[in-house]
């Protein structure tokens, strides 16, 4: 396995529904699973497409009750390219007897190799090596490229070439009863002799699909002729490409294909555009090098280098290349959301929800324009989550926690156990935490950028009406004299309502309330960043009063948070009353009890009637916020916090948390990286491992989870590196400094690139000249220094700082050494 290469030695039906995730090539606008072109869906194999915004919304009656369900569509596929031998039956890997089988995975250029070499039933040996891609320089474009080689025989093949629309979605088990059928026909079509098309529409959301591919054969760097039949149905066409071939020489099969959807800009309509597209495109080989040239590009400002830690390097270069996948400068021209499971598999049914906190920050320093379109996503649905707002009888803006095409809540309200068969009322819609999360996404995002317009425009807009919704849904309590929240679900979605209850719902969600209290503080300060003018006219606008403004101010100082009497933070009030678990019982008699809600159901049994959590819910707020911020929130809110809370508090929820989300092993590694860097890192490199190997046990193969891959590399930069932005200066403090000897990245801050590199006790930065916008204040401890075009400065580290709360004490000596360059 080289630095930039994942690999596989041998055929294993078992798991290649997991390699098909893991080894998918996407550019931002489409992503295609790394399904081999010869195989049909069964129940090994699923090539599937999906594309940014191509939903379609069904019902399914299940037990006399209409459920409806909106999916992201599995499109038409477009891989189909089989290999006949003297006219026999098509080569599978099920019917050929592999004499050596390699699937490969290029992360620098996201692209899917296979080489196999086989003996068929009459004793021919064949290789056949196959590359393919899609391209990340044309948002359209993909190839393949099959190079075919007869070892001891001659004679004629066929190679068949298709596009096929009859898919469906039917990849997730658990949804098999839910309507997967999304696409209608609509036409083939053929583009001269050596190019055919096809068109489909979504079946309730009339989205056009189109996709045309153009095969052509080669042989010694010359296209040779070629013998073509045609057949083609409503929902499927495919060309017969016959040839000779001789022992020993191999040929080359292209197969270039465009994809359009209308929603793409600038089309007449999709057919014509993908014909016309399609016909235009350049060979394999040039348009290969163009796509290699486009990711270079990105691996200039995304690669992180590790050399003492090759393992995690190779993984952080993987997670790299999935991320841009999903969120590449294509997605930023597109209505595009960041969906939970990327653009590679149909689990969550490709909505989006609050995974994009976990995904934002690493993009923020390297490719904000990418946050900005996808911010851009929320905006636009702003008119739907204030009519959601509304008909709930709150003010504002309420989004919901699973969104798709249009911003309308498309979380189910039933949700299937697959232990016990049983479909369970699902309550995760009380997940208004999400709220918390686009406000806290926008402000992250102004203050790595300082985008003055985007805040101005759109952003500002955007966290005054989610600031309105909290103080709607917020009451104030005069026993108390605390404002409170009741009726929602924290982050820990094992617990959705209290013991017996019919309604769901948790009262004082500790994570909600601090995060509402900390936007309540900020809010006003989002408006006083406008410009007079501006914030005179949105007020208007919005109808925003003195009054309004005066009750955020007291939520800021007067939001009720519980803790527990030894001053642990208390996830919820109420969850002190709950039973504890016996956590050894049920480790002994389940391999992997990371959903306990699942196992204690079909035991007829209620997770909330325990103290238990699936992934971090009061500690994530020592994840978003720095110990000197809580400080600062706690202060303001009239309580203590006293230097043991963070430990405290993490290690009670550490006990009872199961991590049956994958961003909990994220979450709690940040946590610890101050605290106990040890734990912190064994944490860490479960994350890294978490979808490569598949650790939930088979749900990766449904999709890679975007947060957990994003997450890993936020982890490298905010809290192994320290990178902080407070008061405009990017701060550092690292930590597990033996660990991160070596490093080198990558970031841009305020729009200047910088170059950043640990070595030994020292972590220099570097104002790279080209493409500088300004003057970037730096700073480690309390050591601030102003770097201009091609300046950096070396700060040298301190290994005698003990455990701490993340940038609470001064990593940096008192004096440094190091010139201005």
């Amino acid at each position: 396995m080289s630095d930039f290469a994942l690999a596989y030695d041998h055929f294993d039906p078992e798991s290649e529904g997991l390699r098909e995730s893991l080894t998918s090539t996407g550019n931002g606008y489409f992503c295609t699973r790394g399904t081999a072109e010869w195989e049909d869906v069964d129940g090994v194999h699923y090539p599937g497409t999906y594309a940014h915004g191509g939903f379609n919304r069904e019902t399914t009656i299940l037990g006399g009750r209409p459920v409806l369900n909106e999916d992201l569509v599995n499109l038409p596929n477009w891989l189909v390219l089989k290999l006949r031998i003297e006219g026999e039956e098509a080569i599978r890997l099920d019917n050929v007897e592999l004499i050596s089988y390699e699937h490969s995975y290029d992360i620098r250029l996201a692209m899917v190799q296979r080489v196999l070499r086989f003996r068929d039933r009459a004793d021919r040996e064949t290789t056949l090596r196959s590359r393919r891609f899609v391209s990340m320089a044309h948002s359209h474009l993909a190839g393949i490229e099959w190079t075919l080689t007869p070892e001891n025989w001659s004679g004629r093949i066929e190679v068949i070439s298709g596009l096929d629309g009859r898919v469906t979605n039917q990849m997730v088990a658990r949804y098999r009863e839910l309507e997967g059928r999304h696409l209608d026909p609509v036409s083939p079509r053929t583009f001269g002799p050596e190019t055919i098309a096809l068109k489909a529409q979504t079946r309730q959301s009339n989205i056009y699909v189109a996709e045309a591919a153009r095969t052509r054969v080669f042989l010694g760097g010359e296209q040779v002729p070629v013998e073509r039949s045609l057949y083609q149905m409503q929902d499927y066409i495919q060309q017969v490409i016959a040839f000779d071939v001789a022992q020993g020489e191999p040929v080359r099969v292209e197969k270039m294909v465009a994809l359009f959807t209308s929603h793409d800009n600038a089309i007449t309509e999709t057919l014509t555009a993908a014909g016309r597209d399609v016909l235009r495109y350049p060979g394999f080989a040039e348009a290969l090098e163009e796509h290699a040239s486009a990711w270079t590009e990105l691996w200039e400002v995304c690669d992180v280098e590790l050399p003492r830690e090759p393992r995690v390097q190779l993984l952080l270069r993987f997670h790299v290349a999935h991320v841009l996948q999903v969120c590449s400068r294509h997605t930023a021209r597109h209505d595009a959301g960041v969906p939970a499971r990327g653009l590679n598999g149909e689990a969550y049914r490709g909505h989006v929800f609050w995974d994009e906190l976990y995904v934002y920050p690493f993009l923020n320093f390297r490719l904000p324009e990418i946050t900005r379109g996808l911010l851009l996503y929320r905006y636009r649905r702003l008119s739907e989550a204030r009519a959601a707002a509304r008909e709930a009888g709150f003010q504002g803006a309420m989004f919901p926690w699973q969104s798709g095409s249009d911003g309308t809540e498309e979380t189910q309200v039933v949700h299937l156990n697959p232990l016990s068969g049983q479909w369970d009322p699902d309550h995760s819609h009380n997940q208004r935490h999400v709220n918390a999360a686009i406000f806290y996404n926008v402000w992250q995002y102004y203050q790595v950028t300082d985008d003055r317009e985007f805040l101005r425009e759109y952003g500002a807009e955007l966290m005054l009406e989610i600031a309105r919704f909290w103080a709607s849904i917020a009451h104030y309590n005069p026993e108390r004299d605390r404002y409170e929240i009741h009726g929602v679900m924290g982050p820990d979605e094992f617990h959705e309502r209290y013991p017996g209850a019919e309604e769901g719902g948790l009262r004082n969600n500790a994570y909600t309330n601090v995060m509402v209290a900390w936007i309540a503080d900020t809010a006003p300060r989002v408006l006083n960043l406008l410009p007079a003018s501006r914030r005179a006219a949105l007020r208007a606008r919005l109808g925003l009063t003195d009054d309004e403004l005066r009750t955020w101010d007291e939520m800021s100082r007067k939001m009720f948070v519980p803790f527990h009497p030894d001053g642990i933070l208390s996830q919820f009030e109420g969850y002190l009353d709950l039973e504890e678990l016996d956590w050894e019982h049920y480790r002994a008699e389940h391999s992997n009890i990371q959903r306990l809600d699942r196992i204690l159901k079909a035991e007829g049994d209620d997770p909330g009637r325990f103290k238990l959590a699936k992934q971090a819910d009061a500690v994530m707020l020592f994840f978003l916020f720095s110990g000197t911020e809580l400080r600062t929130l706690f202060a303001r809110l009239g309580y203590q916090h006293d230097p043991e809370l963070t430990r405290r508090t993490i290690d009670y929820y550490d006990r009872r948390t199961s991590h049956g989300s994958t961003l909990s092993l994220v979450t709690h590694a940040g946590v610890l990286a101050g605290l106990d860097p040890k734990s912190s890192w064994d944490r860490f490199m479960v994350a890294l491992e978490s979808d490569i190997g598949d650790v939930q046990g088979g749900t990766t193969k449904e999709g890679i989870h975007m947060g957990v891959m994003s997450g890993t590399l936020d982890l490298l930069q905010r809290y192994y590196v320290g990178s902080d932005v407070r008061d405009g200066v990017l701060y550092f403090a690292p930590t597990l400094l033996d660990r991160l000897d070596g490093l080198v990245f990558s970031m841009q801050f305020r729009a200047t690139p910088l170059r950043v590199s640990i070595a030994g006790d020292e972590l220099t930065v570097l104002a790279l000249p080209e493409g500088f916008r300004g003057p970037v204040r730096i700073g480690v401890g309390d050591e601030v220094r102003e770097l201009g075009a091609g300046e950096s400065w070396v700060f040298t580290l301190s290994h005698e700082t003990g455990p701490t709360e993340r940038n609470h004490v001064s990593h940096a000596e008192g004096s440094h050494h190091g010139d201005r360059l």
